[in-house]
């Protein structure tokens, strides 16, 4: 399986690479955190790591570490606006519960 972007996603984030005027792709990532176990890390990415999967998705790179990648296979990343919100949401196939406030989940 793979991380994928959808179209919305991918024009956000290759504008934000491009506003940088560096960057390889989106890093996205897990770490513990919160009341439910892991929450998601996501950055811009300036390099990528031997040991990094690469996702391609509507001409953008997601790159993943290896350690990641179980709690992360099958995601979706899209980005919505909804009034005056706007931000990135993870669609992803794995989670079991999540906590109330949305910091974090578990699988």
């Amino acid at each position: 399986m793979a991380v994928t972007l959808t179209e919305s996603a991918a024009k956000h984030v290759a504008n934000h690479l491009a506003k940088r005027g560096k960057g390889v792709g989106l890093r996205l990532g897990v770490r513990t955190s919160g009341c439910s176990g892991l929450a998601y890390k996501l950055e811009y990415a300036d390099e990528v790591h031997d040991e990094d999967l690469r996702f391609e998705s509507h001409g953008v790179t997601v790159i993943v570490d290896p350690k990641s990648m179980p709690y992360l296979e099958g995601t979706e990343l899209d980005f919505t606006r909804e009034g005056l919100n706007e931000g990135f949401r993870f669609n992803n196939p794995n989670v079991k519960d999540a906590c109330g406030c949305g910091e974090s989940f578990n699988v």
